[in-house]
C-alpha cells in the first residue's frame, strides 16, 4: 500500500508574497502549462491594447504611459472618422497641411518606436525558457507578427503615405499668398500642357485649356483654346497695353513669332531682356513666369471671366502620373500612329510610324496614353484637342481614392515632377473638398473649333470673340427654365 505524498508547501517570493496568487504578475515558473496559458494573454493584450502587458505583469509606469498613448491614438481615430462624416472640411484642411503631416508622422514614428519597446519588454515577461518546450517558438512568432502589423503598420502610414504627401504638396504648391475667392461663383484655373524634352528648341503650351468649377456644387466645365488661336485679345494689364486691338505676330530671321496663342512663350520669355521680367515683374514671386501670366491674360481675354490660378503639367512626365495610376481606360475613335512625325512632306504615316493605336476600347499605360494625346501628323488639332479632354477625364476617373492610396508614392512622386502651379497650399483643403464633389457629376466640355463655339482660329474678328464670351457665360449661367403655367 503506497502512502501519498504530503502536499507541496507554498513558496513565497522576496516580498513575502505567496507565488501563485497573482499568476499575471507573480506566477508559478514552475509550472510550464501556467506560464504558456500566461505567455499567450500577455501577447493577445499587448497586440490589442499595448500597454495593458505591462500594467498587469510588469513595469505599472510603462504600462501607463503605453496604454496612455494607445488610448489617444484610438481617440484621434474615432474623432477623425467623425470629422469625415460631420465636418469634412476640417480633415481635408489637416490632410493637406504640411506641417500638420509633418506632426502626424512624427506622431506615428514615436508610437511605433514605442511599440517596439513594449513588444520587447512583453517578451521578457512571459519567460520563454519556462513556457512549455513546444509553445515557444510559437511565442515568439507571435510577437514579432504582432510587431510587424502593429508597429510596422504605422511606419508604413507615416513613411509610405505621409512623408510623399508632404514632400509632394512642399514641391508643387509654393504659392504662400492668401487665396482668391470665387470669381462669380467660379474658381478657374489654366491648364497648361507643354513638352520640355531634349529636342525642343523652345517650350510652347501644346494644350491649353480652362477648367471652371462651380464654389458650391463642385460642377466642372473645360474649356478647351486650340494652340494656334490667332489675335487674341487681353485682358487689362501689360499685354493689354502692348497689343490693344489683339495679339500681333513679329516675324523676324533671329527671334520672331507669330500671331498664334501658343507663340506667347517667344514673345513674352524666349525673345525679351531677362526673359520677360521687365513685362511681368511679380511673375516669380506668385510661383509663375511671364509667360504663363501672358497666356492667362489672353484666355481672360478670350472668355471673359477672372483666371487668377494656373496648373502645369509637363508632358515629358505625363507618362508617369499615368504609370503611378495603373493605366487608364480609352474608346479610341481612328487609328493613330506612335511616332515623331514624316521627316518631309506627305511622307506615308506607315513610313515613319513606331507603333500604332488600333480603334475600340484600350487600356493605355503611360507611353501609350502620351502618344494618343500628341499624335496630329494624321488627324487635325481639334481631334488632339478632344482626345487631350478625353485623357483628362480618364485620369480623374481612375484617381479614384482606394487606386490613390494604394499607389499613393508613386502617384505623389509622379506628381511632385510634373506638376507645377501658383494655386496656395491653403486652399488644398478646399479644393479636395470640391474635387470629391466633382466626381460625383459629369464634366461638361467646350472646345473654341469650327464645331465647337464656331470660332476660327485663322483670322478671328473681335465678333467671333464677343460671341466665345457670350456663349462661355450660357455655359457657365444657364437660364432657369421657365415655370410650367398650371392648367
Amino acid at each position: 500500500m503506497s502512502i501519498a505524498a504530503p502536499p507541496r508547501p507554498p513558496r513565497a517570493d522576496s516580498a513575502g508574497v505567496i507565488v501563485g496568487e497573482q499568476p499575471m504578475r507573480r506566477p508559478d515558473t514552475r509550472s510550464p502549462q501556467l506560464m504558456t496559458r500566461r505567455a499567450w494573454w500577455l501577447l493577445v493584450l499587448n497586440f490589442l491594447i499595448p500597454g495593458s502587458a505591462q500594467l498587469l505583469a510588469g513595469n505599472r509606469r510603462l504600462g501607463r504611459v503605453g496604454l496612455a498613448a494607445t488610448l489617444l491614438f484610438w481617440v484621434v481615430v474615432v474623432l477623425a472618422l467623425v470629422a469625415a462624416l460631420i465636418w469634412p472640411a476640417l480633415l481635408f484642411s489637416v490632410g493637406t497641411n504640411g506641417f500638420a503631416l509633418l506632426v502626424i508622422q512624427l506622431v506615428l514614428l514615436a508610437y511605433a518606436l514605442l511599440w517596439v519597446v513594449l513588444t520587447v519588454d512583453t517578451l521578457r515577461l512571459i519567460r520563454l525558457v519556462n513556457v512549455r518546450r513546444g509553445a515557444r517558438p510559437v511565442a515568439a512568432a507571435l510577437a514579432i507578427l504582432g510587431l510587424v502589423v502593429g508597429s510596422g503598420g504605422a511606419v508604413y502610414a507615416a513613411q509610405q503615405l505621409l512623408a510623399p504627401a508632404r514632400e509632394a504638396i512642399a514641391s508643387i504648391f509654393t504659392n504662400d499668398a492668401p487665396p482668391v475667392p470665387p470669381s462669380n461663383g467660379y474658381y478657374n484655373f489654366l491648364l497648361l500642357g507643354a513638352d520640355s524634352g531634349l529636342g525642343r528648341d523652345s517650350m510652347r503650351f501644346d494644350s491649353i485649356s480652362v477648367v471652371s468649377v462651380n464654389a458650391e456644387t463642385g460642377a466642372v466645365h473645360i474649356t478647351g483654346i486650340p494652340r494656334d488661336l490667332a489675335y487674341a485679345p487681353f485682358a487689362d494689364g501689360p499685354m493689354h497695353d502692348r497689343y490693344p486691338d489683339g495679339f500681333e505676330g513679329h516675324p523676324s530671321e533671329s527671334c520672331g513669332w507669330g500671331p498664334g496663342i501658343n507663340q506667347l512663350m517667344n514673345a513674352v520669355e524666349i525673345c525679351q531682356p531677362e526673359d520677360g521680367k521687365e513685362i511681368y515683374p511679380d511673375a516669380a514671386a506668385k510661383s509663375s513666369t511671364p509667360a504663363i501670366e501672358a497666356t492667362k491674360d489672353a484666355a481672360e481675354g478670350i472668355l471673359g471671366i477672372q483666371i487668377p490660378y494656373y496648373v502645369f503639367v509637363d508632358m515629358k512626365g505625363f507618362a508617369d502620373i499615368v504609370d503611378a495610376l495603373g493605366g487608364v481606360d480609352i474608346t479610341v475613335q481612328e487609328r493613330l500612329p506612335e511616332g515623331g512625325g514624316p521627316t518631309y512632306e506627305g511622307e506615308p504615316a506607315e513610313d515613319w510610324a513606331i507603333g500604332w493605336i488600333e480603334v475600340g476600347p484600350q487600356h493605355m499605360n503611360g507611353d501609350t496614353a502620351q502618344w494618343y494625346a500628341r499624335s496630329r501628323y494624321t488627324t487635325s488639332d481639334w481631334d488632339r484637342m478632344r482626345r487631350q479632354r478625353e485623357l483628362q477625364q480618364a485620369i480623374l476617373a481612375q484617381a479614384n481614392p482606394a487606386n490613390v492610396l494604394s499607389r499613393f508614392q508613386a502617384v505623389a512622386a509622379a506628381g511632385s515632377d510634373l506638376v507645377k502651379t501658383d494655386i496656395p497650399d491653403s486652399m488644398l483643403g478646399y479644393l479636395v473638398q470640391l474635387g470629391v464633389k466633382a466626381k460625383e457629376q459629369p464634366v461638361q466640355t467646350l472646345e473654341l473649333t469650327p464645331d465647337g463655339a464656331g470660332i476660327l482660329t485663322d483670322d478671328p474678328t473681335p465678333d467671333q470673340y464677343a460671341h466665345v464670351r457670350d456663349v462661355i457665360q450660357q455655359m457657365l449661367y444657364p437660364p432657369s427654365p421657365s415655370p410650367t403655367p398650371e392648367g
